[in-house]
Formats: structure tokens, sequence, C-alpha cells
């Protein structure tokens, strides 16, 4: 199967580091892909979605942390379709990034009382535009839960995405903003196979820890084991020219 192109083809860092995540993220990606377990379009060069998504999704929606969540700030990846489905259907307020943050808006707002589409639609980023406006940074309220998609994720709360790096920037732009408080709480839905002991997913200064980890069997609660959060400064010395010219936001900040 062609490989395609990596998602860091234009991250800065360290190569060694890049090199160990991506060699990570294909193991992943085998691993969902061997075991029949990763939906259309497959697992590789993506969040993948997962056979169970929407048990993981259930599970999350009972933990009493959901329940007093008000407005929730999420991935537009189909892995947590269920999550922004079940979000809407709640009365939550949801946030979702426009992919690749390639908006000067880079958010879409989907107020959950003026929906054009039932829940599942309109929580779909081919439908959003029907029922979301886009927002700027600014104009978005303090978010109560971040739900984010991983590649794989570790007990002790690492997380590793598919190489953009467009979650931890979305994380450092609403950190540094106001929008993701430290009582805020960061959470992932993923198939058990992308789940790593503690220590062994590699991470840089950038990368936003998570604090819960649901998967259709269980929650993993990384709270008193995960790093520190990022500060939210936006690391320019680690974004290449090519990163900031794709995102007018970066840009625009620059």
């Amino acid at each position: 199967m062609a490989r395609g192109r990596r998602h860091d083809h234009d991250a800065g860092g360290d190569p060694e580091l890049l090199a160990a995540k991506a060699a990570l993220r294909d193991e992943v990606w085998t691993a969902l892909t061997a075991a029949g377990v990763a939906r259309f379009p497959g697992a590789r060069n993506r969040i993948s979605n997962f056979r169970g998504a929407e048990a993981a999704a259930q599970r999350l929606r009972e933990l009493p942390e959901w329940r007093r969540a008000e407005r929730v700030k999420s991935n537009p990846d189909s892995a947590q379709l269920p999550v922004r489905q079940r979000a809407l259907e709640d009365g939550k307020t949801v946030y979702m990034a426009v992919p690749r943050l390639a908006e000067p808006d880079p958010f879409f707002l989907l107020d959950p009382d003026h929906l054009a589409d039932p829940p599942r639609r309109a929580a779909s980023i081919k439908n959003a535009v029907r029922s979301a406006r886009r927002v700027a940074v600014a104009d978005l309220d303090p978010v109560d839960l971040v739900v984010t998609g991983c590649v794989a994720v570790g007990m002790d709360g690492a997380r590793l995405g598919k190489g953009g790096g467009f979650a931890d920037l979305e994380f450092a732009l609403a950190t540094e903003a106001g929008l993701i408080g430290p009582e805020a709480l960061v959470v992932t839905t993923v198939h058990e196979l992308q789940v790593r002991p503690a220590g062994v997913i590699p991470t840089a200064a950038h990368d936003a820890p998570v604090d819960l980890i649901v998967t259709p069997e269980r929650v993993i609660d990384c709270r008193d084991r995960r790093g520190a959060r990022p500060s939210g400064a936006i690391r320019w010395s680690e974004l290449t020219d090519e990163k900031i010219a794709a995102i007018p936001l970066l840009s625009a900040l620059r």
C-alpha cells in the first residue's frame, strides 16, 4: 500500500523525535489495519476511524465530567463524530476546528438550538456549514471539555497525532486566548489497539497531553500521571515557514 506524504513533512523540531513518532504511527496504523477494525477509508495517514467509536462516545457520555460540561471544543475527524453528535444531542455548544486551520476564522460554532440538520449530520465536517457559523478564536467562550483525536495515546496521557501539528496549535491558540483554562478536561476516544504503556510515546514541549482516555471497553484516568500542559505560547521557533504560510491565522499573528 502506498504510504503517501507524511503529515509531518513541513514540521520543525528534532529529526530523531519526528522519526520516532512516525515509526510509532506506522506501527499503530498497521495494527488497526491487520485487526480489521479501521473504518473506511482506512487507518493510515489520518486520525483513524474505528469500529466501536460509538461505544467509546457513549462511555464518555456517561461520565460526570461530561454531564457537567456546557461547551465542548472538538477535532473535526470522523473518529470523534459520535462524540460531537452526543454533545449536540445533550444540548452542549460545540466548537469544531476547521480542517487544517485553513480559514482566517478557524472554528465552526454549532449551537444545539439552531441546527439545520439532525445532530449526527450537523456534527460532520461535510454538513457543518449548513448549521454552523465560522468564528474567530476571539469569538469563542471558554470551554469545559476538549475532545482530541489521536493516532496513539499513552497511559500517562502522552498524545500522538497524525503529524501535522494542528491539534497542538489549536490548543496553544485557545489556551493563549483564555479559552482552555486549567480546569478544562482534555479527553480522547480511541480503540484499545491505539493505547500504549506509559513512557512509550515520545513527546516534545509543545505536545498537549490528555486527561482521560476512553475506549469502547474502559476509561483510563491519566490526570495523576500526565505531564504538564504547554503554557499556550506559540513556539514560533519550531514552526517552519511552510507551516506558517499554510495557516492564515498564524500568518496574521506573525
